[in-house]
């Protein structure tokens, strides 16, 4: 025992060294030249080898897993970012774009219509407890229009200006039901005052003194007359969408949808000289027509 502690380091040592040694060896053999020594020892570093494979297999691809799911979720995270960044530019342009044609439409408008425009953006809308626009809210203050002045886009008519007060005036669409518009219908020359209904649900106008023996049609573009000086004639106004006619009474009522797209306005034109009436000798709307047929 003496013996065995004083020498145990170098015993120890040469296990470690002769071992191995012995494992190389009987693995480096011919397999026809193996002593019983070598066979005794290839069958006990078997499973041991066995195991050590796996362990520094498992070892090697749980690394190479992780420095591969580095590299991923960082090129990921730059994917993400670039699509991120591609998907506001698209927006970005997709908003410019959609300006720029509203523009020029505004542009070739004005440079066609027979009367005096300026130029108004809308900064604010009033709407229902449906989300229904029922006012806007223009950029133009008291020293620029006055209330009663029409205002309209290259669509059609919008309503007309309510109050003018400080820096921005309050626009009555024609959907209000105090808003009264002298109108004819294109195809027949029939005339009524148009008035907004006030449907919280939906945008429309309905067509008063329209008489019952006036064969107008759904589907019929109905424009301003003119008459009284209030509005311009021949602005489209919209379309007749709805028909109803009793077997009694002097009137028949129409439905008319407007023209303008009330919900999406972002520029508009106030006119601010008085508009003129023309209209021919069957009362139809003279001169070049405003606003979007849709024929």
């Amino acid at each position: 025992m003496r013996f065995l502690r004083r020498y145990r380091d170098l015993i120890i040592s040469v296990i470690l060294l002769t071992v191995p040694f012995l494992f190389l060896n009987a693995n480096l053999k011919n397999p026809n030249d193996l002593n019983p020594l070598d066979r005794f020892i290839l069958q006990v570093s078997s499973p041991i080898q066995w195991v050590a494979e796996g362990l520094a297999r498992s070892a090697w691809n749980t690394w190479d897993r992780y420095i591969y799911l580095v590299d991923t979720r960082a090129e990921n995270a730059s994917l993400r970012r670039d699509n991120s960044r591609l998907r506001n530019e698209n927006r970005r342009f997709h908003q410019t774009q959609a300006e720029v044609r509203r523009l020029q439409k505004m542009l070739g408008f004005r440079e066609t219509f027979d009367g005096e425009l300026i130029s108004a953006r809308v900064i604010a809308r009033d709407t229902n407890r449906f989300f229904r626009v029922v006012r806007l809210r223009i950029d133009r203050n008291e020293t620029e229009v006055r209330p009663g002045m029409p205002v309209l886009t290259y669509d059609g008519l919008v309503g007309q200006v309510e109050r003018a007060m400080g820096r921005y005036s309050d626009v009555r669409l024609i959907i209000d039901p105090t808003s009264s518009v002298d109108v004819v219908v294109q195809r027949t020359s029939s005339r009524g005052t148009l008035r907004g209904t006030g449907d919280l649900n939906k945008y429309a106008c309905d067509i008063e003194y329209l008489r019952r023996t006036d064969e107008v049609r759904v589907g019929d573009l109905v424009f301003t007359s003119g008459a009284g000086r209030r509005f311009p004639a021949g602005i489209l106004v919209g379309r007749i969408t709805a028909i109803a006619r009793r077997n009694f009474g002097l009137y028949q009522e129409s439905e008319v949808t407007p023209a303008v797209d009330l919900s999406s306005l972002h520029e508009v034109f106030v006119q601010t000289n008085p508009p003129r009436a023309d209209l021919d000798e069957d009362g139809r709307p003279q001169g070049t027509k405003r606003g979007r047929s849709g024929d």
